[in-house]
């Protein structure tokens, strides 16, 4: 791969690259276009650890966002300058890989249903475990039904981004090239071939938009592995490092806001990782334990983050050619630490009481909201006198879930990308709530 190609300006769903206004670069309007985006939004109330929380301090996956695109542009300010000098790109700067970056990430969640990953497994169980789940995916070609029984947040998010965002576009929001590919983790469609590659462990567009991703990759001049796979975009590597800097760190200290870890079980990994000698004085002149976990995380995440890029330029010849396969936080001095990190989230905090209740409440809310919108859009869509009830639910659907005619949309693959469009859009609270009413678990006015 080449990085003038790597770095196109292009936007999907146009000819030619915007002409610069000489105010803002178009890779800093893609960040602008995201972060007013209505989708963006209501990430201020979806899970990042801790599902509907009452407290003001942790993160929700909105800020989790807003400090992944701040380490994303601080790496792709840094690998910027190196690239630039090695490869003579005359016509970037490395701001604009920090601004390519901090689109990426600033976007990395926002297809991501309510209540996280439990989510994504809430739906991808609805479809493969009930009666109705397998038999709507029944009447799809093969090829198409992965798209459900894999549903993946990754592939939500680059549908949003394409198409239900600003919907009249041909290509949604008209992101740059760059961007969308950095964005795309898992450049590859669900009907792929798994063969150990991290670019096809998940899958990163739906069959709809397979269009649009083959456009990017073009454009990109992203290698092909196979039939619908393509090696990740190098820049794709440090959004995904930059993601998991933020929650592998970060979520530890909410962990300890929060009363789930002690605060040498959280300082201990993070002064492996920041290995400063001169830390234990600085640490003593801070006045509680609060203030001395924030200084440790702001000290890992900045060490972290220079060893990633580092690495990323020491592998930089296996990232164009397609050749690397792992993370590159596997390959920083401070793995360690960051293993140890890691394994006290999973071990302590992911796991917690209060996560896993409403996770598991979760997983029943989504599968009910499904259960109940897709029986009445198939009543409506295959019965010439649908029941009462079917019609009701059916003018619940916003217009965009539906076909032209405000009616079930005729395709039945049509029908259920729609519906999960929908139920994957909503906010938590907003799922619970509904289904609360749909229940009669609780009314309007009671």
């Amino acid at each position: 791969m080449d990085w003038h190609s790597l770095l196109s300006p292009r936007r999907l769903g146009k000819a030619a690259a915007d002409a610069e206004s000489g105010v803002r670069t178009g890779f800093q309007r893609d960040f602008d276009r995201i972060v007013y985006s209505s989708a963006f939004r209501r990430l201020q109330d979806k899970t990042q650890v801790f599902p509907l929380s009452q407290s003001d301090y942790v993160r929700t996956r909105l800020t989790h966002s807003l400090e992944a695109a701040s380490v994303g542009r601080f790496l792709g300010a840094i690998v910027g300058e190196e690239i630039i000098a090695r490869h003579h790109l005359e016509e970037v700067a490395s701001a604009d890989v920090g601004a390519i970056l901090a689109a990426a990430c600033l976007a990395h969640d926002i297809g991501n249903p309510p209540f996280g990953h439990m989510g994504e497994a809430a739906i991808q169980e609805w479809f493969a475990n009930t009666g109705l789940g397998r038999q709507v995916l029944e009447k799809l070609p093969e090829a198409q039904r992965g798209d459900f029984l894999e549903f993946e947040g990754n592939a939500q998010g680059f549908r949003l981004v394409t198409r239900l965002q600003s919907p009249d576009n041909l290509g949604g929001m008209q992101l740059t090239c760059a961007t969308l590919g950095a964005f795309t983790k898992y450049p590859c469609a669900s009907s792929r071939q798994r063969d150990g590659h991290i670019a096809t462990k998940k899958f990163g567009f739906f069959t709809p938009e397979r269009a649009f991703f083959e456009q990017v990759a073009a454009e990109t001049g992203l290698v092909a592995l196979a039939e619908g796979a393509w090696a990740r975009h190098p820049l794709a590597f440090l959004m995904e490092a930059a993601d998991d800097i933020c929650y592998t760190i970060v979520d530890l200290e909410d962990g300890f806001r929060v009363g789930l870890l002690e605060f040498d079980e959280v300082a201990a990994p993070m002064r492996e990782a920041i290995a400063d000698p001169k830390l234990e004085s600085r640490l003593a002149g801070f006045r509680d334990d609060k203030e001395r976990i924030e200084y440790l995380r702001a000290r890992a995440i900045n060490q972290v983050a220079n060893q990633v890029a580092r690495a990323f330029l020491d592998y930089e010849g296996e990232l164009l050619d397609g050749s690397f396969r792992g993370e590159l936080l596997d390959e920083i001095p401070a793995k360690d630490a960051v293993a140890k990190m890691k394994e006290l989230g999973y071990g302590r905090v992911y796991v917690a009481e209060q996560v896993l209740e409403i996770e598991a409440a979760g997983f029943r809310v989504l599968g009910g909201l499904l259960q109940f919108f897709v029986e009445a859009v198939e009543e409506m869509a295959a019965s010439p006198k649908p029941s009462l009830s079917a019609k009701t639910l059916v003018r619940l659907l916003p217009r965009q879930f539906l076909g032209v005619d405000g009616r079930p949309d005729p395709d039945p693959y049509t029908r259920l990308i729609q519906l999960t469009d929908f139920v994957s859009g909503m906010t938590d609270s907003y799922a619970v709530s509904l289904y609360k009413k749909l229940t009669g678990i609780s009314l309007p006015g009671g």
